[in-house]
């Protein structure tokens, strides 16, 4: 269980990359970053369909995403059978280029395993929370 602290920590991040960020308005996962947007946090966009989104520009993958670009957190909106993969390339960046810290994976999504090995690497990691409630719940 990750206690609040753990989660006000997580939530201590400047850049989040958003694996599965949609283009389109009232979904969740548009809006949910355009609330972090709205917090401070700078937003990458992960969603291989877009060039830009919420006024920045979109990436194919976490592993397109520039060295240069500080990502400390990465929050997952995409089904729980893609979470592995998105969880092994967020270990893969925070090994070779050292900023991913934590790896959120949205209401509703889960993976134990991939918890496990993202512990295991070093990362903080949470599944199955809303990052908007949470912050909501915890920062303002």
């Amino acid at each position: 269980m990750v206690s609040d602290d753990d989660l006000r920590e997580m939530l201590d991040a400047d850049t989040v990359a958003v694996v599965g960020c949609s283009t389109t308005e009232g979904k969740a996962a548009h809006e949910i970053p355009a609330y972090l947007q709205r917090h401070g946090y700078r937003v990458i966009p992960i969603n291989p369909f877009a060039d830009e989104i919420l006024g920045e520009t979109a990436y194919d993958s976490l592993a397109d995403v520039p060295e240069d670009a500080d990502v400390d957190l990465v929050d997952v909106f995409r089904p729980s059978e893609e979470a592995g993969d998105i969880v092994d390339a967020a270990i893969e960046r925070h090994e070779s280029v050292g900023d991913v810290r934590s790896v959120w994976l949205q209401l509703g999504i889960t993976d134990d395993e991939a918890g496990e090995r993202a512990r295991e690497a070093g990362l903080a990691f949470v599944q199955d929370k809303c990052m908007k409630v949470e912050h909501g719940r915890l920062v303002r």
